[in-house]
């Protein structure tokens, strides 16, 4: 996610005093006879349903109708549960993101310092009711806040196991500009359905909504959604587009999309569209308001290919890249991106290609953003360096990008408070221990960049770029931790646990 609604460290110091006031993540038994056409069939779904290094994966199967009266969204979700741990398994947990915005949330999703860009008809709530599930032995909404739907099996499911529950829920939605709600042109579907819990070595992962940072931890699934909306909306997806049929004034869409750690969607009765394919991807511009549409499109795709030639390729077969109401910058889903509307030219193609970034850097290799959001905004940040050091014609400069972050940075953490040990300045941390959003930015966006950019120079530019190859090819469709990332610069000979060491405890002086 780009975090503001401009360049983040593109900011005039009267803002920033400003802003400052404002503040105080059954084994397959083999049969020796076997026909042919059973071969075929079994082959073709084991493709369908793997994972970039082969193994089985869970599944959603998804449908949900839009009511643009009430705006509501109801939803059946059939999920197929694969095990691929080492443990038995008595009880599956899904994050319930749509309640963050429930009245009295014990989270507040927006800050005080947005809300006014955010709520832009006044305070307004929603929330995620869960109605059934089917096909277990009971289940209950709980965490710490209201946030965690916990399902009990009838069995325990064991290794190399699976098992499929359908839950029946239904999604209210507030009027607010982010990720979740229903802006002043668009209908905004991030998380729009109950998505398991990633696990760690501890079990799942319950993600409160904080709203520093991207409270997500979720593991890659295989995505086929069918949306019910008015015939007269236009649906952004993070899916392919597979089946569209109208009947008495309503549009049925379905849609396909695997190995992808979440599924987007942005309705609007006002989008335009132009598209363009690059290296077998169809990217398509969805906008309201943009007078040079073109352009963005361009960024998206240029960027698209210098990502993919330098990182390795991208592997969804569509991207959408949305401007849309949100409070702040950007967000960034699978093969979706919501950039904001009002944007001036600079920041709009600036955001584009950021948000493009993260299609490698959250998407496609994820990481745990509720303990190291620097681990992917970090690296997008330098990412989007480097794509506009290949193309100057965009106007940004590698020189001019370092020093506004680290300009911004020491602007915030003075040399004083570093040097005092007043001011926190650790990257690795959970995102409930940063004291405000200009914290979160400095932290893991501009002291990410400049993590990179001494990186970079310690190892040279080959070397650090096969390294971030190598991070892509040995994680992607998992979540990888810092320590995985680290180890692939280790590997080019050169000894940089020190120096991340240093960022990631807070002891370097910038």
């Amino acid at each position: 996610m780009l975090k503001n609604g401009f360049i983040c460290f593109y900011v005039s110091i009267s803002y920033l005093k400003s802003a400052i006031c404002a503040h105080r993540g059954e084994r397959v038994k083999k049969f020796i006879a076997v026909i042919l056409i059973v071969c075929a069939i079994s082959f073709s779904v084991t493709l369908s349903a793997c994972t970039k290094d082969g193994g089985k994966i869970t599944s959603y199967d998804i449908t949900c109708t839009y009511e643009e009266e009430t705006g509501t969204l109801s939803g059946i979700m059939n999920v197929d549960y694969y095990n691929d741990t080492d443990t038995e398994i008595s009880d599956l947990k899904f994050n319930l993101y749509g309640n963050a915005f429930r009245e009295g949330a014990l989270y507040s999703p927006v800050s005080d310092t947005y809300k006014n860009r955010a709520y832009y008809a006044g305070e307004s709530y929603g929330g995620m009711e869960i109605e059934n599930v089917k096909n277990c032995a009971g289940w209950n909404i709980g965490g710490e806040d209201e946030n965690i739907l916990t399902v009990n099996l009838l069995t325990p499911i064991y290794p190399e196991d699976n098992v499929v529950l359908t839950v029946h829920y239904t999604l209210t939605l507030a009027k607010v500009n982010h990720r979740t709600g229903i802006t002043q042109n668009a209908v905004n579907l991030g998380n729009f359905y109950p998505i398991l819990c990633g696990r760690n070595t501890e079990g799942f992962v319950e993600c409160n909504y904080y709203y520093c940072g991207d409270p997500f931890y979720s593991e890659c699934a295989n995505y086929t959604v069918t949306l019910d909306i008015p015939e007269s909306f236009t649906a952004a997806s993070s899916g392919k587009l597979t089946q569209e049929s109208c009947v008495n004034g309503r549009k049925k869409c379905s849609y396909t999309l695997n190995n992808a750690r979440d599924f987007a969607l942005v309705l609007s009765d006002k989008f335009e569209v132009i598209s363009e394919t690059v290296d077998g991807v169809e990217v398509s511009y969805y906008y309201v308001s943009d007078s040079t549409p073109q352009n963005s499109l361009t960024a998206a795709t240029e960027s698209l290919k210098y990502f993919s030639d330098t990182f390795g390729k991208y592997i969804y077969p569509t991207l959408s890249v949305v401007q849309t109401g949100f409070c702040y910058g950007g967000m960034e889903y699978p093969a979706l991106t919501m950039i904001a509307e009002g944007l001036d030219a600079d920041n709009n193609i600036y955001t584009v290609v950021h948000e493009n970034a993260h299609q490698w850097w959250y998407a496609m290799v994820g990481s745990d953003q509720m303990n190291d959001g620097w681990q992917d905004e970090g690296l997008a940040e330098y990412s989007t360096l480097m794509f506009f050091e290949s193309h100057p014609t965009y106007g940004f400069t590698r020189k001019g990008m370092i020093n506004s972050a680290t300009s911004y940075y020491r602007a915030f953490f003075t040399v004083f408070s570093q040097l005092n040990d007043v001011a926190d300045t650790r990257m690795h941390r959970h995102l409930s221990e940063y004291s405000s959003e200009l914290e979160y930015n400095n932290v893991t966006y501009n002291k990410g960049m400049i993590l990179f950019e001494m990186l970079r120079n310690t190892l040279g530019d080959e070397k650090f770029t096969l390294g971030l190859r190598k991070y892509f090819d040995d994680s992607c469709g998992k979540i990888a931790s810092s320590d995985e990332l680290i180890g692939c610069f280790i590997k080019s000979g050169t000894d940089v646990e020190g120096l991340f060491a240093s960022f990631l405890e807070g002891k370097i002086l910038i």
